[in-house]
């Protein structure tokens, strides 16, 4: 006998069991509760279903993971077919399996060349515990154990593990858990609300130069690395003017400070390139990989070291104290096969970089370039973010833009369309499959969503 998943329990007997069992994510579970959650049972393409029959289209690639959309039989087919051979073993035990080992040739033949090795996880929050411990690691190789100090950035993210909140500077997070020791923080490089009278280009230089104070102020011998998302993912998808990673990069390289970029949200042709660090040109000496690596259909994550780092750990480390159950789990890995070859064969990056993503960031600027609601539209390739304001040409924010922007995000699943909330900030990352008629129903359906919620605020 097999055990399904039926999908047709009537709404409020899955939400009252799902009350019974689950604390979820970022939310009141007594309000969750209350109101009970959508129950998604089906997907295709850009579409979800939820157990009513309401289709929506999914403008966030749930979260930034289903770059290919859902429902692809390839990546079934590979699942199955190493689920048939080889449903898992470990890396431990001096072993090794062919899906992980091709999954590295592929990986790194889309990398550029500064790159060697990995380390396979689970998710993003691992990769990132990872990173902490390897970069720790490296230096104390180096005969420099001292330098352990991480700097991340207020208001990023990397994770929700205990180490990877640390590293990141969302303070509300390390209430919960509480800070360790050795990490500290600089400030966003978020123009719009943070500017002063500096120009963008300005301001991203004194951004930047917070980083050198900073190291200075800690001493550059005790500093490991400086870790950030070449673009703010779930901080509000927050892009950097462009003088701010040249001179990050100048810092790092005076400082010999380890430069570590969290591609989680960026990689895997997100802005139009395979890796956002790519997009903004500078080179990182570490890449911490997940979601769109599968698309989401299986969990995986990475680290990526560079040449240099992966050198001095297997030539001089000894033992690399740290491992885990699932790293290079084959069905995942066979899973990531099947979804890189596809991004790579169907041209499905190079799309966004020259036909689909110009368009999406076009339609936006046309559209809410002068919508009374929003102060400024930022992204490229198929990441976007409308700022939502109370005075475009001050750059005054709404003191109760958390609520505006949530009724807005709210408002788009009445309307049919999934787009986030962040801060005062609305925001989207739609599957890299999506066509032009996509886009423009993206886009409407999300305009009807900041219009009703303009009219609602008395904006409109």
């Amino acid at each position: 006998m097999t055990a399904q998943i039926s999908g047709q329990r009537d709404t409020r007997d899955y939400q009252a069991a799902d009350a019974a069992h689950h604390i979820h994510a970022f939310l009141d579970q007594k309000a969750l509760n209350a109101e009970g959650p959508r129950v998604m049972v089906r997907g295709e393409g850009l579409y979800l279903w939820d157990n009513d029959g309401k289709r929506y289209l999914d403008g966030m690639s749930g979260l930034w993971c289903t770059n290919l959309g859902y429902g692809r039989k390839d990546l079934n087919a590979a699942a199955s077919r190493q689920l048939e051979q080889l449903p898992y073993y470990n890396m431990f035990f001096h072993t090794t399996h062919p899906a992980v080992i091709e999954l590295s040739e592929l990986l790194f033949s889309l990398l550029p060349d500064h790159y060697s090795h990995a380390i396979y996880t689970n998710s993003g929050s691992e990769a990132n515990e990872a990173l902490i411990r390897t970069v720790r690691r490296y230096w104390q190789i180096l005969g420099k154990p001292q330098k352990k100090i991480m700097i991340g950035r207020w208001n990023g993210y990397h994770g929700s593990t205990l180490g990877s909140t640390a590293l990141g500077g969302m303070k509300f997070m390390h209430e919960m858990g509480g800070m360790l020791p050795d990490f500290e923080h600089i400030d966003e490089p978020y123009w719009f609300a943070h500017e002063g009278n500096l120009s963008p280009a300005e301001f991203g230089r004194r951004a930047a130069l917070q980083l050198e104070e900073k190291i200075l102020q800690l001493g550059a011998d005790n500093v490991a690395a400086f870790v950030a998302e070449p673009f703010q993912g779930a901080g509000g998808m927050i892009f950097p003017p462009e003088s701010y990673w040249p001179e990050i990069q100048r810092i790092c390289r005076q400082y010999d400070v380890l430069l570590c970029a969290d591609e989680v949200i960026g990689g895997f042709g997100r802005t139009g390139e395979w890796f956002a660090h790519q997009h903004f040109g500078f080179q990182p000496d570490t890449l911490s990989i997940a979601k769109g690596l599968t698309s989401g259909y299986i969990p995986m994550g990475g680290l990526v070291l560079s040449k240099r780092m992966a050198e001095v750990l297997v030539e001089q480390g000894g033992v690399f104290a740290h491992g885990l159950t699932y790293s290079g789990h084959p069905v995942a890995a066979a899973v990531a096969i099947a979804n890189l070859t596809a991004l790579r064969d169907e041209g499905v990056v190079t799309q966004v970089k020259n036909d689909t993503g110009p368009y999406l960031q076009q339609c936006l600027r046309e559209v809410f370039g002068n919508h009374p609601l929003v102060g400024e539209v930022q992204g490229a390739g198929f990441v976007a973010a409308l700022q939502l304001a109370e005075d475009k040409a001050t750059r005054k924010r709404f003191a109760n833009e958390n609520d505006i922007a949530w009724r807005c995000r709210t408002i788009g699943f009445e309307e049919g369309v999934i787009i986030r909330s962040t801060l005062g900030r609305m925001i989207m990352a739609p599957a890299l499959v999506a066509g032009r008629g996509e886009i423009d129903e993206l886009v409407d359906k999300t305009r009807i969503a900041i219009d009703r919620t303009a009219q609602e605020f008395g904006v409109l």
